[in-house]
């Protein structure tokens, strides 16, 4: 496979551990974790600064993310729903899926926690017994990873969402917006933890479930294929991943702290 990505930025005019003149930006596409936990804001200046590549961050739902990417609007995609990032490889359209980072969601709530899910680490009964209640659920409902990672959750519950509209609210929101909709509703969310320890306005919200295996939330970077869309800025592209998963970024991942709090675990394979 290595092989394969050498041989198809040479194709271009392109190698692997430089960029030329055209190459002095890329285009990240991303989550909104990443963006809102203010690791990107940490970590990219180090990149930068080594290589005089400027990154230029779109942050938005993996869903999104990925068909920006697919569309040819970005460099690199760095998300976190493995499925989806395999099937856009899969598909042709990223060249190599690496592991980057892990972190876990968490699954919060109003203090008074009307479902009584509060100190659980079964999230699957603890959902079980949110929508026994009808306790109001505040999904993101954009396809997300999260979003994806919840719809997944309810299904191994045995729950069918798609008709309860009178607890079930569609948000439609990033994760710090969604956070906000649950806080001004009294609502329960799955949240990624990066974004729920750097969420400034938790309100009457907080952590109530945690710990479950099921809540696991791994990152992975990609390579836009250059065979797909001939103007991505692949040696570019190639430089910084390379970068992130090898020493200086995954130091630079794990050395990231918010509140004296680890927000990401590096995990690169490399």
């Amino acid at each position: 496979m290595r092989n394969w990505i050498i041989s198809s930025v040479l194709s271009l005019g392109l190698f692997t551990g430089a960029a030329n003149a055209a190459e002095r930006f890329i285009v990240l596409q991303s989550t909104t974790s990443t963006q809102n936990s203010g690791l990107l804001d940490a970590i990219l200046p180090g990149f930068e600064a080594e290589t005089g590549i400027d990154v230029r961050v779109v942050a938005v739902g993996t869903g999104q993310a990925i068909r920006n990417a697919a569309n040819g609007d970005g460099d690199v995609l760095l998300v976190h729903s493995k499925a989806a990032e395999d099937k856009f490889v899969a598909d042709g359209w990223g060249v190599e899926r690496q592991d980057v980072m892990y972190n876990d969601f968490v699954l919060v709530g109003p203090v008074d926690d009307p479902a009584g899910i509060g100190g659980g680490d079964d999230v699957l009964a603890a959902l079980q017994k949110i929508a026994a209640t009808h306790s109001v659920f505040a999904s993101r409902g954009d396809d997300s990873g999260t979003h994806k990672a919840e719809l997944r959750l309810w299904k191994e519950a045995g729950v069918d969402v798609s008709g309860a509209s009178d607890w079930y609210r569609e948000t439609g929101s990033g994760m710090g917006a969604n956070l906000n909709i649950a806080a001004g509703m009294g609502a329960y969310t799955l949240t990624d933890r990066a974004t729920w320890i750097a969420f400034g306005n938790k309100g009457g919200l907080k952590i109530l479930v945690e710990g479950d295996a099921r809540l696991f939330n791994q990152y992975g970077v990609i390579l836009v294929n250059p065979k797909m869309h001939p103007k991505t800025r692949a040696g570019a592209g190639q430089m910084f991943i390379d970068w992130l998963t090898g020493e200086d970024g995954q130091a630079a991942i794990a050395n990231y702290r918010l509140n004296g709090q680890q927000l990401f675990y590096p995990n690169s394979k490399k």
